[in-house]
């Protein structure tokens, strides 16, 4: 038995919108806030420069384990230049590089 007096209610169609904007505004606002980190922080070059300054003795280790002693004379994006005094000075890639320390 069905009652006569049932109503079916229906919220106006204005609210779902509101929200719907107000989420996606409060999404933009945070999108717009959170920045993406940087893809460089450049400590890299301010160490290698620091180095070439004050003409600190370096050691570099390539991958195969050989030492490389040296200066710091200029360095590039893809390599660096290394003065020597026993030997000739080397330009060096980046890739080949295992670490280097001051010497």
């Amino acid at each position: 038995m069905e009652s006569p007096n049932r109503r079916l209610i229906r919220p106006p169609l204005a609210e779902p919108k509101e929200r719907a904007s107000s989420s996606a505004r409060a999404s933009s606002s945070a999108a717009a806030k959170k920045q993406s980190p940087p893809d460089t922080t450049n400590a890299e070059n301010f160490y290698y420069v620091k180095q070439m300054q004050s003409k600190t003795p370096i050691v570099i280790v390539l991958q195969d384990g050989e030492e490389l002693h040296g200066t710091l004379e200029w360095y590039d994006k893809i390599c660096l230049k290394l003065t020597r005094e026993d030997g000739p000075n080397l330009l060096i890639f980046k890739s080949y590089i295992k670490y280097l320390y001051k010497a």
